[in-house]
Formats: C-alpha cells, structure tokens, sequence
C-alpha cells in the first residue's frame, strides 16, 4: 500500500485530486494535510470521509514539527499547499512568502529527511510572467513573476529545483494553467460570477477584461498530476494547459448567458496592480512524453461547473455565511 501526503488537500485543486486519487487507487493510504485557512474546506471532502484509507491531519507547512509528525513512512508527497490569490498577496506578501517559500522549504528538508519516493510540486504558469499577443510558454521560458504570488511561486519551484541538483532529490515540478471546475473558493473569476450572478449582484471586472487565461478544467488537471507522481522523470517540469484561451470578459458573458441574466451586471473596476494581460500554455511535453491530453470541452465544462454551483447553493452558503470555518475552527 503506497502512502500518500497530500498538502492543502482540502483547497479546491487538492480536494478534487484526492478525490481522483481514491477513486483510481482504492488500496493507497491518503494523508490530507492541510492548515485549514480561509480557502481550506472539509466541506470538500464530506463524501470521503468514511473511505477507511483516508485520512485528515490539520497542521501548517511553515511550523517544522507539524511537518516532521506526518511524514514518517511517507511513499509520496504532492505539494499544493500554498497561498494563491494574486489580490491578497498585493495586500499582504509576507504570508505569502512564509507558507510558500518557507513551508516548502521544511517540506524538502522532511521529504529528504525520510527517504520520500516522489515529490510532486504543484505550481502555476503565472512563474512565467506575461504573455504578449502570441506565443506560448513552454518549460524553457525564463522565469520572469510579477506579483509577489507569483514570485513566492517561483522561489518554491527553485527550492523544489536546487534539491534534485544538489541532492538528487526526486521532485517533479508542474506548472499548470488557470483552473475551473467544482469546489472552487469564490473569490477566483468564474465562481466568483456564478455566485454574484445567482444573486443578482454586480460583477466586478478588472480594466477591460481582455487580460486572457488559459482554462483547464480540474478534472484534466488531477489526470495529469496523477500521470506526472508516477511516470513523471524526476527533474523535470511539465506543463499542463487546458488549450482554451478566453478574455475574461468572454467567460463572463458566459456564466451570464448560461444563466439567462442581463448584462448590465457587469462592473468595470480599476485594474489589478501588476495584472498580467495573457497566459497561454504549451503542453506539448507532457502530452508527448506521458500521453495526457485534455479531454472536457471548455463550453460543456463550463456548463457542467455553473450548474454544480447551482445544484450546490448550501456549499456556497456555508461559505458567504462563514458557517464552514466556524465548525472547523471548533473541531
């Protein structure tokens, strides 16, 4: 039975992949660990909660000790655990900086300390920085961030990096495109309009709304981790993008189409500091050497993840309410 440590698995990416992980390998031990800040929600994860092999241990990637206590035995790490929301890293980046950089760090030192098989660092293609008009990144385009998100992102990726150099550490680096799909926190752009517009309320939208992503639905996402943990070469970074690029603007007018409500909604805000106008991924090496590909059709994701939040107005409840952190915080 391999045991598996999966950091910040009650976020969104996280849950979903835990739950893939369950579903594809029934005999793994899974280990969710996870600090249970505003983003985390076990909430995520109720229908796992009975899966005897799963298991969830709250504790914090910057604290040393809480680190060292769960990975004892440890066969695989997959590290998503990090703070990801560009806004608040502009209001505040030292927390960015100690749980991405530093917890990192003590998860490496642990990691090597125990003998770990695999180490899966998650991490994004905003490293990358922006995009012009055309072109793409690829695993070669210098790394260049322009939030301190992103460069408490980037410095992680190194740290992951210096460890295989230096110590023929065995982590495998990924940088994925933008995410959708179930679970999502609503704060990020298309949960954000799904729930304001089931409303009723203004749809905030940075400039112009032109600044473009590159969608991947979670699902696709949490197939290519899963084929990075156990074929991926150790050293190496993979890409992994959802080949639909969308202004923003367009995805909004989506979720208002879909759910048949005016576009006067829409509300044009100053734009973010910093904000990068275009992402836009090259997966062809993972493709090529682990044989992912996407497979969820953007325009029937889309439908699918607008209707699940219709479908579950309790979850977001909870988390307009901020019911789901009081009943964590009492556990």
């Amino acid at each position: 039975m391999k045991k598996v440590l999966i950091t910040g698995g009650a976020g969104f990416i996280g849950s979903n992949f835990i739950r893939h992980m369950i579903q594809t390998y029934p005999d793994y031990q899974i280990i969710n660990f996870d600090n249970l800040t505003y983003a985390g929600n076990l909430d995520n994860l109720s229908d796992m909660e009975l899966h005897v092999p799963y298991t969830f241990v709250k504790g914090d990637i910057v604290n040393k000790e809480d680190v060292d206590s769960v990975m004892n035995g440890i066969d695989y790490v997959v590290h998503f655990a990090a703070e990801s929301h560009v806004d608040r890293s502009i209001e505040d980046p030292s927390v960015f900086v100690k749980t991405n950089v530093l917890g990192t760090f003590n998860l490496l030192e642990s990691a090597k300390k125990n003998n770990v098989k695999k180490f899966l660092h998650v991490s994004t293609d905003e490293v990358y920085g922006s995009l012009g008009a055309t072109g793409y990144f690829t695993e070669g385009t210098p790394i260049s961030p322009n939030s301190p998100y992103s460069a408490s992102k980037a410095g992680s990726d190194l740290l992951v990096r210096s460890y295989f150099e230096t110590f023929g550490f065995p982590a495998v680096i990924t940088r994925c495109s933008n995410n959708y799909g179930p679970y999502q926190f609503p704060e990020k752009l298309i949960p954000l309009m799904i729930t304001n517009t089931l409303v009723d309320k203004q749809l905030p939208v940075y400039g112009d709304g032109l600044q473009v992503r590159d969608w991947l639905h979670v699902i696709d996402h949490c197939r290519a981790l899963d084929m990075a943990l156990h074929n991926g070469k150790n050293g190496e970074v993979y890409n992994i993008g959802g080949n639909n690029e969308k202004p923003n603007i367009e995805i909004v007018h989506l979720v208002l189409d879909y759910l048949k409500k005016p576009k006067s909604l829409i509300k044009h805000v100053t734009d973010r500091l910093g904000h990068d106008r275009r992402y836009a991924i090259d997966s062809s090496k993972i493709q090529r050497e682990l044989g992912w590909t996407p497979t969820i059709n953007f325009d029937q994701g889309i439908a699918e993840t607008v209707e699940w939040y219709v479908c579950n107005a309790n979850w977001c409840k909870r988390i307009s309410s901020g019911e789901y952190r009081r009943v964590q915080i009492a556990k």
